[in-house]
């Protein structure tokens, strides 16, 4: 019952990032991606360290500066390369390899089994998410896909060595130390490439508080919280969830239409992640006590 419910806890997380799209399309200025992922990481990382009154320390600091460029610089600032050299659609399917991603870096970094099931639970992900956004007509740019492959695995990076490297802190320490690092590293780049922000409308502020509060604050909480609690490998399906919910967004708030076809790939993509957990859960059940859990991880 507790792994269920932080799981359906955790998967709050990427149903809010599928939200990103409508709110970037539709309340913020566009061409500064740069600036707007700065907005979105650095206040609200100050924000929650002003409420958990707690600096890192000792070895924490470089720590969260490397988690804070996988998990927010680095992932974001290749993640828009992707974005805008690929079709959404080509982005989003090769940015789906990254369950893939963390099930090989789970078992380097973390010693955990590569289970046949999970493989397969991955591979059906990136078939969903393709179903679900990928077009005919997608065209290939060989930088794109290299940034979109980059960006998945700074996410897978930073993903695992979040479960690794756990301080003895709450998630929501842990989150203002990444957050707040991740919009330092991103600060001076935006500054040096994208001009000021024009003046900003009611509806500029009100998208940037939600990515930032909602979107940042509240969602990373959740997904460190995860992490500290889940293997890497139950908590990085999840993030299929995100373009499912982008999807649905789109036509139930644009009036979008819904194919035949990505209804399928809904499906798909739900059941991928179903797998994906029932791939994690069903050696514990089969394990009569903590011996055994020792003997059947040095056999796998």
């Amino acid at each position: 019952m507790n792994r269920n419910f932080d799981l359906l806890l955790t998967a709050i997380a990427p149903a809010i990032w599928g939200s990103t799209y409508l709110v970037t399309t539709q309340l913020l200025p566009a061409g500064y991606p740069l600036t707007v992922a700065m907005l979105r990481a650095l206040p609200a990382g100050l924000l929650l360290l002003l409420i958990v009154r707690r600096l890192p320390h000792g070895v924490w600091w470089l720590k969260s500066l490397v988690l804070g460029a996988l998990n927010f610089s680095v992932f974001w600032w290749l993640l828009f390369i992707s974005a805008y050299r690929l079709p959404g659609g080509v982005a989003a399917t090769v940015g789906a390899v990254q369950p893939l991603i963390v099930i090989v870096l789970a078992r380097l970094l973390l010693g955990s089994p590569i289970r046949g099931l999970s493989i397969i639970a991955a591979i059906a992900g990136i078939g969903g998410v393709a179903l679900l956004i990928l077009t005919p007509n997608a065209t290939l740019d060989p930088i794109g896909i290299a940034a979109g492959i980059a960006g998945a695995f700074s996410m897978a990076a930073g993903t695992v060595l979040s479960r690794r490297w756990r301080p003895d802190v709450s998630p929501l320490t842990f989150t203002a130390w990444q957050l707040t690092a991740g919009g330092v590293l991103l600060l001076p780049v935006a500054l040096l490439l994208e001009p000021p922000l024009p003046h900003l409308t009611g509806a500029n502020v009100l998208g940037f508080a939600y990515l930032g509060l909602i979107g940042a604050a509240l969602t990373y909480i959740l997904w460190f919280r995860g992490l500290s609690r889940l293997e890497p490998s139950m908590v990085s399906p999840l993030g299929f969830l995100s373009p499912t919910t982008a999807v649905i967004l789109g036509w139930a708030v644009l009036g979008q239409q819904l194919s035949p076809m990505q209804m399928f790939g809904i499906v798909v993509v739900l059941g991928s992640v179903w797998l994906s957990q029932r791939a994690q859960q069903a050696p514990a059940r089969q394990t009569p006590s903590p011996l055994g859990e020792k003997v059947a991880r040095r056999v796998g």
